[in-house]
């Protein structure tokens, strides 16, 4: 019991001092980007560190039983699954970008004359432009002297 209210005056203190900076607009540490974020964050520890204590004096016991805590372990798993979805869907943006690291994205800027055949052959086909000029980088030859040329194709779906 002593501990959860050592836990609840330093979510307190924490609460007010994180308030205090946000109403100042002091200085937080590079590591705390979102200063609104993290004083809703002790604000919210403040509560469930009481929610502990009034629970413990309820049920009368002597020291924290999460095992007995629907509420917290319902919370717990909640928090569980977030964080598994989070981790989830970071993987899988990395995984996306490590299979992007050998793509080129490109502007391209053509004269006029060359901007009208490139969207005419589009339209024929129902492409974009850019799919037809990606269709055409795709076919790329480069000879031994280092000529390149592209043999004749037809630009399709």
């Amino acid at each position: 019991m002593a501990a959860v209210a050592e836990k609840i005056a330093e979510a307190a203190a924490r609460e007010r001092e994180t308030a205090e900076r946000l109403r100042r607009g002091g200085s937080f540490s590079e590591f705390e980007a979102d200063p609104e974020r993290l004083a809703a964050v002790w604000a919210a520890k403040h509560v469930e560190w009481q929610r502990v204590r009034d629970l413990m004096a309820q049920a009368g016991w002597g020291a924290y039983e999460p095992e007995r805590d629907a509420q917290g372990s319902m919370w717990a798993q909640e928090r569980d699954e977030r964080r598994s979805g989070a981790l989830a869907a970071q993987a899988a943006f990395e995984a996306r970008r490590r299979a992007e690291v050998d793509e080129l994205r490109t502007e391209l800027w053509l004269s006029a004359a060359h901007s009208r055949l490139i969207r005419a052959v589009a339209d024929r086909a129902g492409l974009m432009p850019a799919q037809v000029l990606a269709q055409l980088a795709e076919r790329v030859v480069v000879s031994e002297d280092g000529t390149v040329s592209v043999p004749p194709f037809t630009p399709s779906r």
